[in-house]
C-alpha cells in the first residue's frame, strides 16, 4: 500500500510525511510548492510538482506507485483572503478536491482522509462545539471546506470509498526534532506571528478586535500541536485499515486560550517583550471556538502528547530560530 499525501510540502503535510516515513510507510507527494517546500520533506520521498486538479498527473502517480490511500492537505487556508477573493478558494479548495475525488474513484483508492476545519461551525451557539452542531461557516474558506465534506460523503455513499474527515482547530508548534515547521513567509497564524515578533523579525503584532464577548475581549481559540494533529491522522488511517466506518472528528484539545493569553505565553517562554497594536476585527472571525474532542478520543483512542500552551510555543520558537538562521534572519518587510 502506498499513501498519496497532497500538499506534503506544506506545514501540516510535511509533518505527516515525516511521521509516515518514520513508521515505514510508502509515501508519495503531490504539491505545487506555492506555499510548500521540498526541503520540508524527507529527501527520499518522491515528489511530483503539480496541482491535484491535474487529473492526468494524479492518475499517473496513483497507478505508478500503487496508491491505495490519500491524505488530502492541499488547500488555501487564510480566512481574510477567502473573504477578499472567494472564487480562488472555491477553485482551490472545492473544485480541485472534486477533481481529486474523481481520480480516486476511477483508480479504486480505498481510503481518503480529508483535512477540514472548525471554520465549518462559524460562530457556534455552544462552546465546546461537537461534531453534530449546526454547520454555519462565516467565510468562503469555511464554506469551501464544508462543500468538500459534502462531496466526500456523497461520493463515499455512491462508490464505497471509506473516509475520515478531521476538522482542525488552531494548529501550532513544530516538529520537536526541528525537521519541519511553519515556514510560509507572511503566514498569519497567531503563535507564529507572535514568535516572529519576539525574535525581532516583525516590528509588532496586531490584535484584531478587543471587544468580543469573551472574558478579556479577544478571540478564544483551541490550539493543537501539529504533531498531535498528525497523530490523529495516523489513528484515522489505522481506523480505516481496520475496517472502521466513515467518520468525522474534531481535532482540538477541548480548551481554549485568548489572544492576550497566547501573547503572554510567547513573552514568557521567549523571555522577550514586544510591541502589541490594536486593530479592528477581521471579517469571518468568530468570538470563541473550542473543540468537543470526546468523540475522537473515544473512537480512535487518540491521546495527545503536547497539550500545553507553553510547550507549543517553545517548539514554535525553536523552529523560528532555526528558520531565521537558515534564512539569514532577514527582518520582516521590504
Amino acid at each position: 500500500m502506498t499513501i498519496l499525501v497532497t500538499g506534503g510540502g506544506g506545514y501540516i503535510g510535511s509533518h505527516m510525511v515525516h511521521a509516515l516515513a518514520d513508521a515505514g510507510e510508502a509515501v508519495v507527494v503531490i504539491d505545487n510548492l506555492s506555499t510548500g517546500f521540498r526541503s520540508a520533506m524527507p529527501a527520499s520521498t518522491p515528489l511530483f510538482v503539480g496541482d491535484v486538479s491535474d487529473e492526468a498527473l494524479v492518475t499517473k502517480v496513483i497507478r505508478t506507485h500503487s496508491v491505495t490511500e490519500i491524505i488530502h492537505f492541499a488547500a488555501s487556508i487564510v480566512v481574510p483572503d477567502s473573504v477578499r477573493d472567494p472564487l480562488s478558494y472555491y477553485r482551490n479548495n472545492t473544485v480541485n478536491a472534486r477533481a481529486l475525488l474523481e481520480v480516486a474513484v476511477r483508480t479504486g483508492v480505498q481510503h481518503f482522509i480529508f483535512s477540514s476545519t472548525a471554520a465549518v461551525y462559524g460562530n457556534p451557539a455552544r462552546v465546546p462545539v461537537a461534531e453534530g452542531a449546526q454547520l454555519a461557516p462565516m467565510s468562503p474558506y469555511g464554506s469551501s471546506k464544508l462543500m468538500t465534506e459534502i462531496m466526500l460523503r456523497d461520493v463515499a455513499a455512491a462508490h464505497g470509498l471509506q473516509y475520515v474527515v478531521l476538522r482542525y482547530f488552531n494548529v501550532a508548534g513544530a516538529d520537536r526534532f526541528l525537521r519541519t515547521g511553519q515556514s510560509t513567509v507572511g503566514a498569519t497564524h497567531l503563535i507564529k506571528v507572535a514568535v516572529e515578533t519576539a525574535l525581532g523579525l516583525r516590528p509588532e503584532i496586531e490584535i484584531y478586535g478587543t471587544d468580543y464577548d469573551t472574558p478579556d475581549g479577544t478571540c478564544i481559540r483551541d490550539y493543537i500541536h501539529v504533531s498531535d494533529l498528525v497523530r490523529a491522522h495516523s489513528d484515522a488511517l489505522a481506523h480505516l485499515r481496520g475496517g472502521g466506518s466513515s467518520e468525522t472528528f474534531n481535532c482540538g484539545y477541548g480548551h481554549g486560550y485568548s489572544v492576550f493569553e497566547v501573547i503572554d505565553a510567547v513573552k514568557r517562554v521567549s523571555g522577550r517583550d514586544f510591541t502589541v497594536r490594536f486593530a479592528a476585527r477581521r471579517p469571518g472571525d468568530p468570538a470563541a471556538i473550542v473543540a468537543d474532542a470526546a468523540r475522537i478520543r473515544a473512537m480512535l483512542v487518540w491521546t495527545p502528547e503536547f497539550d500545553n500552551l507553553d510547550t507549543i510555543v517553545k517548539h514554535a520558537l525553536a523552529w523560528e530560530q532555526r528558520l531565521a538562521e537558515t534564512r539569514g534572519a532577514r527582518r520582516w518587510g521590504p
